[in-house]
């Protein structure tokens, strides 16, 4: 947060000329916290101290979908998965599936288990990093509670060191699933077009069942903790419910053919904010569905829904505005493919009143429902005999010119779309990822977070804390979110007066050239 102002006493102060009293009306979260990535909230308020507009700012500039063009296709499962450390499988799955489509190559029922295997095991853990580390901090501690204390090692004072010590057990078994498997937990080497890398032995089976039936366990634990510490806490779910922190937009997912959330492979569904199917559609087909929208103020592209067209950032039957992630996807489904998951999805409904549930916070409840279904899954597909067969692999025959792959990844819809040459060198890459397809409803969640929560200039850690929280609940990534760089970076330089007018402006566009205005 910003020295200009942290606290009532500031804003009251008097003014000290024009100069002064602006920077009292501006206040800036930098850098933001417990996220991957880089990002920053300004908020400014009016006279009387009321939030005028928040901005929720992403300054970094990654480049991938040019770094990928002249390089083989074959390359992209292990350069995307450089994107981000956190979430590297979920891109080697979509270039690994984007890989099948471009050159038309169906893989052996054995590859496929034994990729959606390494992914149940990451979903799992990389939920489980963020409530115990990310998000859950703020329920768990308290979203008022000293910085210093709103980590992983608070969670540990608060929950005890025995649990601390699972927490951290639990995932490093299942990372080393995604090691023996996937040849690296970090950057995988697992996919190939037409299949895997390689089998899964007898031994490795059993070994893999036995982290599988722990994990479904812990899963309930995490359920249990949630309902002790989030659910009996009325301060929380009051919260949790409150109008700062709900949005009515879309939802999107991939679902299997029941309408079932499936992290791997399946359609992707849209439903409306009042809970209707309003698309299904295969993969190939996201084009027509999606659609990207510039800010001058940011270097994260805001998704909405094409047919719309960019309304600007309000929610709606008529907005276009939707969002992935956790809780999007069990909104957009019908039930969930595992009985101990669907259970937990039956009980969050019930709790809150039915579907679709437009609580931003309520992501976390839903993640912790993934976490079981991924869990449940991962068992399935460990005591699956076909797992072990050594048909692994259908070589690929025909001539690459054009494919899409998708994956739900952890924070939601990925897709990735590559255009070759017949060598299957790579002319374009599209990239469209999970926190891109939530950057319009995250903005608008800061935003409204910030106009709910600050009123008459009154200002604390705390409160700046809850207005981070509103997008902290969809994880975002915003290293994989900033992947476009069509030449020169866009670059706005403005000079602002003693009150706050803008005096010059100065535009650098992506093509290089300079405008002042």
């Amino acid at each position: 947060m910003s020295e200009e102002m942290t606290t009532q006493e500031a804003w009251h102060q008097g003014s000290q000329g024009a100069k002064a009293a602006y920077a009292r009306r501006r206040i800036t979260v930098d850098p933001i916290t417990r996220l991957e990535g880089h990002g920053k909230i300004d908020i400014f308020l009016d006279q009387a101290g009321e939030v005028e507009r928040a901005y929720f700012q992403v300054p970094e500039l990654r480049g991938f979908e040019k770094f990928a063009e002249g390089r083989p296709a074959e390359d992209m499962p292990q350069i995307t998965s450089r994107i981000c450390g956190v979430c590297p499988t979920a891109h080697h799955m979509a270039a690994t599936k984007t890989l099948d489509a471009l050159y038309k190559v169906d893989p052996p029922p054995a590859a496929k288990k034994i990729r959606e295997l390494v992914y149940s095991a990451f979903m799992a853990e990389d939920h489980l990093l963020h409530f115990y580390f990310l998000g859950g901090p703020d329920f768990v501690v308290g979203p008022e509670a000293p910085a210093a204390q709103r980590n992983i090692l608070g969670v540990i004072a608060t929950v005890g060191e025995e649990t601390g010590r699972q927490v951290i057990a639990m995932r490093r078994r299942l990372r080393e699933i995604i090691t023996m498997v996937g040849g690296k937990v970090i950057h995988p080497v697992l996919g190939l077009p037409g299949g895997v890398a390689k089998r899964v032995t007898a031994e490795q089976q059993t070994e893999i069942r036995r982290t599988a039936a722990d994990a479904v366990e812990f899963a309930r634990f995490t359920l249990d903790l949630f309902r002790k510490v989030v659910l009996g806490n009325p301060g929380y779910v009051e919260l949790i419910l409150s109008d700062a922190f709900t949005h009515r937009t879309y939802y999107m997912g991939v679902m299997d053919e029941k309408n079932r959330p499936n992290f791997y492979d399946g359609q992707i569904r849209v439903v409306s904010p009042e809970g209707g199917e309003w698309a299904k559609f295969a993969p190939a087909d996201y084009l027509d569905y999606v659609a990207e929208h510039v800010e001058p103020w940011s270097y994260v592209k805001f998704c909405y829904l094409k047919p719309f067209g960019w309304q600007g950032f309000t929610d709606g039957m008529e907005s276009g505005i939707f969002s992935v992630a956790p809780l999007a996807r069990l909104n957009a489904a019908d039930a969930m493919s595992t009985p101990l998951a669907q259970e937990a999805f039956e009980e969050m409904y019930a709790t809150l009143g039915g579907k679709p549930v437009h609580h931003t916070l309520a992501n976390h409840w839903a993640r912790v429902v993934e976490v079981l279904n991924a869990t449940e899954r991962l068992k399935e597909l460990a005591d699956d005999p076909e797992l072990i067969d050594p048909n692994v692999r259908t070589l690929p025959t025909e001539t690459p010119r054009e494919g899409v792959g998708v994956v739900e990844a952890p924070r939601g819809t990925l897709f990735h779309h590559y255009v070759t040459d017949s060598r299957g060198i790579i002319e374009k890459a599209n990239l469209i990822v999970a926190t891109q397809n939530n950057s319009a409803r995250m903005a608008m969640s800061v935003e409204k977070a910030a106009k709910g929560l600050i009123s008459k200039g009154v200002v604390s850690e705390g409160i700046l804390n809850k207005v981070e929280m509103a997008f902290r609940a969809y994880d975002p990534c915003h290293a994989c979110a900033t992947h476009s760089l069509p030449g020169s970076m866009p670059l706005v330089v403005e000079v602002h007066g003693p009150a706050g007018e803008t005096l010059s402006r100065l535009r650098r566009d992506s093509d290089g050239s300079l405008h002042r205005e």
